[in-house]
């Protein structure tokens, strides 16, 4: 086939499409109906956000009531964690299916709803253990709700993926980020008052299953908010034709041994450092209560200012680490932060509201700076494997330490607590100054500034663009209809790296259409 032939079918089929294109925008013209206009994704955007609130609203609901599945439910601190760690241990294995069963088996609009379903039931059965007295159910409703909320997380990205490209991607996750902070916050400071108002008609654990089971409420929000967004998209991918977009390309869970030195360093900081912020908020109202002498209300509200820190701080700090640079310095700054907050918390009297402050702004940055760096030093097709590996670390680190973090607190009390949260941060920090220097000594690529990623990003594309000029100069067959066709970056490579006698491993070799790439999930 000449290459007049395939350009002119091309140009063709493109003003098939055109055609069809302005017939859905004359039978869509309002703003907030049509697929392609602004106001439209403004909806989605909001969906996407209101899809988490419930579970993370559901997931801190024993850290609010801590001191009430103590005493109701007649629980030692290493029982009461139990809550936490049966949530941890199937997200240690689930990250990476959870993904799997949203590209495979349900599809993105199905399998949310099925994720949200999950959380539902998850919240009413882990409600009904409450009412009746029986903690095994209660373990086995937060056994549920984990399946459930932690692929919902998986959901979620996929959605914003599929929505919003480019620079709007980094804001999404952003917003997407403090939404979910907010339900957090919402709930330490609403639970509380709930269970005083129910406990006026109830008592003991009945009072405290009934309020389990008014939070469920948010999360039969989240589940209709995923029915909505899922005909919204289903709309959607007709009207753009997503579906005749789509690669054959898949991902290898094998390709884990290939990830970088460096990478497993960043995922031990994950585990390190998030040991001392999540299990500490889950037996944190206790603490506050115990140590300053706090009354029920305002020991809930200093726990939970954390995540109402994160949720204005997390955008801004992100966008501040995007325009400056310097991931590992800040990494190492959020690191000190951090302890410094629970060095005050362990050894002085200080108002705990300040600390709980500023270890809420550590916190943000952290994660503006941490998370980025994975997709620094990965491909892009491995980004969906590499961020799995990392949450699934971080969950299996959650499970272990919390249960830890119970038992010292039953054997030792929470003094020893912060000494254990402190000596997970003084390894991360070590961790972290062995990346600043392993990193410095090679290509510097995680601690660049903002401009010099910049050019460093430029220098690379000017780079994949060469390797196209070659492959079109070759005559080894690649036809013209081949270069029409958009492929990844990593594609191409690949396909040249093979022509200069490259060996490539087998799943990647060039004869094999089914290059491994995946957008970010």
């Amino acid at each position: 086939m000449g290459s007049t032939e395939v350009l002119s079918r091309t140009l063709s089929s493109e003003a098939i499409e055109d055609e069809e294109n302005d017939e859905i925008s004359v039978g869509c013209a309002d703003t907030f109906t049509d697929p392609t206009r602004g106001g439209h994704r403004f909806i989605a955007l909001i969906l996407m956000c209101l899809i988490g609130f419930g579970s993370y609203f559901c997931y801190d609901n024993p850290a609010a009531l801590q001191d009430a599945f103590i005493d109701d439910m007649t629980l030692s601190t290493t029982e009461f964690v139990y809550l936490y760690s049966w949530y941890s241990w199937p997200n240690i294995v689930l990250c990476f299916i959870g993904g799997f069963l949203l590209d495979r088996v349900f599809g993105i609009q199905y399998g949310t709803v099925f994720y949200t379903t999950l959380v539902v039931i998850g919240q009413l059965i882990f409600a009904a253990g409450a009412f009746t007295n029986k903690f095994w159910l209660t373990v086995f409703g937060r056994f549920i709700f984990g399946i459930g909320g932690e692929s919902l997380a998986v959901a979620q990205n996929t959605y914003a993926v599929l929505w919003f490209k480019g620079r709007e991607l980094n804001m999404v996750f952003g917003l997407q980020l403090s939404f979910a902070r907010v339900g957090s916050s919402v709930n330490f400071y609403v639970m509380e008052p709930l269970y005083a108002f129910v406990n006026r008609y109830f008592h003991g654990h009945e009072c405290l299953g009934i309020v389990l089971t008014i939070a469920c409420c948010s999360c039969a929000m989240s589940m209709l908010c995923a029915i909505i967004l899922g005909w919204m998209d289903k709309r959607a991918e007709k009207a753009l034709k997503r579906n005749e977009n789509k690669s054959d390309e898949v991902v290898h869970l094998t390709d884990v041994k290939d990830f970088t030195f460096v990478f497993w360093l960043i995922a031990a900081i994950c585990v390190l450092y998030y040991v001392a912020i999540f299990p500490f908020i889950a037996l944190g109202k206790v603490f506050f209560m115990k140590k300053y002498e706090m009354n029920a209300v305002d020991a809930n509200w200093v726990n939970g200012i954390l995540y109402l820190i994160s949720a204005v701080a997390s955008p801004l700090l992100g966008l501040m680490v995007d325009k400056v640079g310097y991931n590992v310095f800040w990494v190492f700054v959020s690191i000190v932060m951090t302890i410094v907050c629970h060095a005050f918390l362990a050894f002085t009297f200080y108002n705990p509201l300040n600390i709980m402050i500023m270890m809420g702004v550590s916190y943000s940055l952290l994660a503006s700076a941490l998370w980025p760096m994975i997709a620094f030093i990965i491909p892009e097709y491995q980004l969906g494997t590499a961020y799995g590996m990392a949450q699934a670390l971080q969950n299996g680190g959650l499970a272990i330490s919390i249960l830890g973090a119970g038992m010292i607190v039953d054997s030792s009390g929470y003094f020893v607590l912060e000494l254990f949260f402190l000596i997970c941060l003084f390894f991360a920090l070590v961790v972290t100054i062995i990346i600043w220097l392993y990193d410095g000594s090679k290509k510097n690529i995680l601690n660049m500034s903002a401009t010099e990623r910049l050019i460093y990003e430029r220098e690379r594309m000017a780079a994949d663009l060469l390797e196209r000029e070659k492959l079109l100069a070759s005559s080894s067959g690649v036809s013209p209809y081949d270069l029409l066709q958009p492929h990844s970056d990593f594609h191409i490579r690949n396909r040249y790296l093979s022509r200069i006698g490259a060996n490539l491993p087998s799943h990647l070799a060039s004869h094999n259409k089914g290059l491994a790439y995946r957008g970010l999930r």
